[in-house]
């Protein structure tokens, strides 16, 4: 090799490695402006009044200002593609259900993302139950009470769902029983609160949130709660499969980032959630929407998602989902 070629490779080089340095002091001098953490729902929702909660705790931990971004509508999948085509560098940030992201091969034909590889999970932030429920003024006590009730009524017993993760529930809660409800869908839980009331419908399943929120009114009476275990928000409320309808249907938030961000930006994000779940205030306003707390490692977080991917599949099928 000549001097002057061996001169030009070796400038070459020292270039292509002076134009990497950027890129890595800005990951290590991260943050360095506003970050957004973007919320998959409109402002004053559920899942809108959780991404603030952590929006203003992570601020006060990190000493960073956090911006709320309502992204709201195609139930999530507008705010799950702008989270996922963002810049990888930690500074757009998707704080929301897994469920969300999992269930996208079961629900549509041509998902917007690819949900094994677009987003990946650098914080976890609670466990929580879907909650079959009644009318406080039914006389149905226990699941078991229900159920053989319902079996007696035949097609002629109803029951009200408006997530998709309720849906799940609710068919595998019919498949281990042998019950023929009829599903009747609302658009939000509350929507069918005066039919459940009024009893046209027999029960519903509903999201924690809403559910705690009618329990601790007296409105209305929890049954079983879908996780596999109790929780220590409620350990007062009976599992399904503790009542012999074997299931395990556990949702979790998660703050996930685009695939490709720089992992010391990822390792500073995991850092500050998991001392915000840490606390006992965080604690106390999870247990309040009946989740508890739940911290895991980036890398078990995402095998979490993954598995998730898998099930709803499964779910889908036993719910009869056909993707569209």
């Amino acid at each position: 090799m000549t001097p002057s070629k061996l001169f030009t490779r070796t400038a070459a080089a020292l270039l292509g490695a002076a134009a990497l340095v950027p890129g890595l002091a800005q990951s290590q001098a991260y943050p360095t402006r506003e970050i957004r953490f973007v919320c998959a729902f409109p402002a004053g929702s559920g899942a809108d009044v959780l991404v603030r909660y952590f929006a203003n705790a992570v601020q006060k931990v990190s000493g960073n200002t956090i911006i709320v971004e309502n992204k709201s509508g195609a139930a999530g999948l507008i705010a799950a593609e702008y989270a996922a085509r963002s810049r990888p560098d930690g500074y757009t940030v998707f704080v929301h259900a897994s469920s969300g992201i999992a269930n996208m091969l079961a629900l549509y034909k041509k998902p917007p993302i690819d949900p094994y590889k677009a987003m990946e999970v650098v914080a976890t932030i609670n466990r929580q139950p879907f909650m079959i429920m009644v009318d406080p003024k039914s006389p149905y006590k226990t699941l078991a009470q229900l159920t053989e009730a319902m079996k007696k009524k035949g097609e002629k017993a109803t029951y009200g769902v408006a997530a998709m993760t309720g849906r799940v529930v609710g068919e595998i809660y019919k498949a281990r029983t042998g019950i023929k409800a009829v599903e009747v869908q609302y658009k939000t839980a509350n929507d069918s609160l005066n039919d459940q009331l009024s009893g046209r419908l027999d029960y519903t399943v509903q999201d924690p949130q809403y559910a705690m929120a009618m329990h601790r009114e007296a409105k209305l009476r929890i049954l079983g709660v879908s996780t596999g275990e109790r929780l220590q928000a409620n350990p007062d409320l009976p599992t399904m499969r503790e009542q012999g309808v074997d299931m395990d249907v556990t949702g979790w938030f998660a703050a996930m980032v685009p695939a490709g961000t720089p992992a010391p930006v990822k390792a500073k994000l995991h850092e500050w959630f998991v001392k915000v779940v840490s606390t006992p205030e965080t604690k106390a306003f999870l247990n309040q929407s009946g989740g508890d707390p739940l911290i895991e490692t980036q890398e078990q977080a995402q095998k979490r998602l993954l598995r998730d991917i898998d099930s709803w599949k499964e779910w889908a099928k036993m719910a009869r989902i056909v993707p569209q």
